[in-house]
């Protein structure tokens, strides 16, 4: 996601001088955002070498690994914040990958493409996948293994042992609080592990 506002959007939920690690991380513009802006540190974690090579141009720390494979490499609570953004769609463990997120991380924040925004509903109504801005992919060549919805989410959370501590939706830069399932493009989650 590399909409300015929207990396503002997110980057205000991270705590200014957390520990993060970025799942996913792309070319490392958001963490470069939190370590210049925010008094952040951490790492990215991604596998693309063309992204890896972006976010060491950045300055960003970065590590190459499979995100298919966990995050057996970091123990408990060894993070302050784990990011998921625009990953879980990619992930075939999609729900171990949010489980591990909770165990890395005190908070993990959650972003991916709300498949139950309006204008996917009406081309799904249509008969034919949505292609726009979000999901810009046909059916037959799109990267993601999965689509999901704010609604479905926020349940996994639950099933999950995961407190919701803000789930928004994001449409074109902008917070989207009532009826984000519908409005919204983009489903924000931020969560803790419950505490037993």
């Amino acid at each position: 996601m590399s909409d300015t506002a929207v990396q503002r959007i997110i980057a205000e939920l991270v705590p200014e001088g957390s520990r993060v690690l970025d799942l996913g991380c792309g070319d490392g513009a958001l963490l470069e955002h939190l370590v210049r802006q925010r008094r952040c540190s951490g790492y990215g974690i991604e596998i693309d070498d063309a992204n890896l090579l972006a976010c060491v141009r950045r300055g960003v720390s970065v590590l190459q690994l499979n995100l298919h494979q966990g995050l057996a490499a970091f123990q408990d609570q060894s993070f302050d914040v784990v990011l998921q953004i625009d990953t879980l769609q990619h992930l075939r463990n999609a729900e171990t990958m949010l489980r591990e997120t909770a165990r890395v991380g005190r908070i993990g924040i959650v972003a991916f493409p709300n498949f139950a925004h309006w204008p996917n509903r009406l081309s799904v109504l249509r008969g034919r996948m949505p292609v726009t801005r979000r999901l810009p992919y046909q059916w037959y060549d799109t990267p993601n293994i999965r689509v999901g919805t704010f609604q479905d989410f926020a349940a996994l959370a639950r099933k999950n042992g995961l407190r919701v501590l803000d789930a928004f939706g994001l449409q074109d830069g902008q917070v989207l609080r009532w009826l984000p399932n519908l409005r919204a493009s983009t489903a924000v989650f931020k969560l803790e592990r419950i505490r037993r």
